[in-house]
């Protein structure tokens, strides 16, 4: 990307894009039409709620999809405050543009994680404090932290748990897989000194990200972890997944038909999201026995109908 591009991207991303402008860029962005700096300008919306204004994710993600699929946005109000956009530093864009040097190859999943997770290190502090007071606008939020740290999830508990039954099946993931049950270590990560309720919702989604995946109807493909990750964020405004899906805008840019495949799946799986009801709060200990199915049944979840088939990447990929 030229460096004139690139001070666009920058200067949109901090200033931000207006609501109606991001709602008339996603439905401009389906055309081939569509220009690469249509694209870039859609992708610094995305990334202006992830790395200044974690206020407006929820407002930025509704108007992009409503455009995205010409349909209005059904979901609970999030009631967010009002602030000035967070100041992004020179770091924190020397970072980001190394990461998606065209030049460098194609990073791996857990690469992508480390690596995005890293971007962190160079936001604003003040993104800390006004990220735990958004997540707490968001339904079942404030109700969940208020329990305390997630008690975590055992392997020989999941064991014991009836053939066809949720925890069995999430049993079977893990092991055949070779998945950690929560992801990363908690304890090592440093949650406790995370403003409240980042601390909990980290821990959360450390050990629910892959029964997630099972309950939502999302594979564990690549093109479903875009997915997931635009559900995670509709739930509850997870900072990782906003920065995660903004590098993704940012990246797949360049290519008009990468791009409309993947921001098929994000504004498709964030509709998703809102539409589902919070699953932040689930005692999921206590329906371990149930069919999936039926846990479905019981939270009004409904199984993601992916646009392609989610292992769509793999395929190209082998071909």
């Amino acid at each position: 990307m030229d460096s004139d591009l690139r001070l666009e991207f920058q200067s949109l991303a901090q200033a931000g894009v207006p609501r109606g402008r991001v709602e008339a860029l996603a439905r401009l962005c389906r055309n081939p039409a569509a220009t690469r700096l249509d694209r870039m300008e859609l992708a610094a919306a995305l990334a202006h709620a992830a790395f200044a204004a974690p206020e407006r994710i929820v407002e930025t993600y509704d108007a992009a999809a409503a455009g995205w699929r010409d349909a209005p946005i059904e979901g609970p109000a999030v009631p967010l405050p009002a602030h000035a956009p967070a100041p992004i530093s020179p770091a924190f864009w020397s970072a980001l543009w190394a990461q998606l040097d065209p030049d460098q190859p194609l990073p791996t999943a857990g690469e992508v994680t480390l690596n995005t997770a890293g971007l962190g290190a160079d936001l604003d502090e003040s993104l800390k404090a006004r990220s735990a007071e958004a997540a707490l606008a968001y339904p079942d939020v404030a109700k969940a932290a208020a329990q305390g740290e997630p008690l975590r999830f055992r392997l020989e508990d999941l064991a014991r748990c009836p053939k066809g039954s949720l925890g069995a099946t999430f049993h079977d993931l893990i092991v055949d897989n070779g998945f950690d049950l929560e992801v990363l270590d908690r304890d090592s990560l440093g949650l406790d000194t995370l403003p409240a309720p980042l601390g909990y919702l980290n821990a959360r989604i450390l050990q629910c990200h892959d029964l997630w995946h099972l309950v939502a109807g999302y594979d564990t493909t690549a093109l479903h972890e875009v997915g997931i990750s635009a559900f995670q964020l509709a739930q509850f405004g997870h900072g990782y997944s906003a920065m995660f899906l903004a590098v993704v805008a940012a990246r797949s840019a360049e290519d008009p038909t990468t791009f409309a495949i993947l921001m098929d799946v994000v504004f498709d799986a964030w509709r998703d999201g809102r539409q589902t009801p919070p699953l932040i709060a689930v005692p999921w200990a206590e329906v371990w026995s149930e069919t999936t199915e039926a846990v479905r049944a019981r939270y009004g979840v409904t199984p993601f109908a992916s646009p392609y088939p989610a292992d769509l990447f793999e395929q190209l990929r082998a071909a």
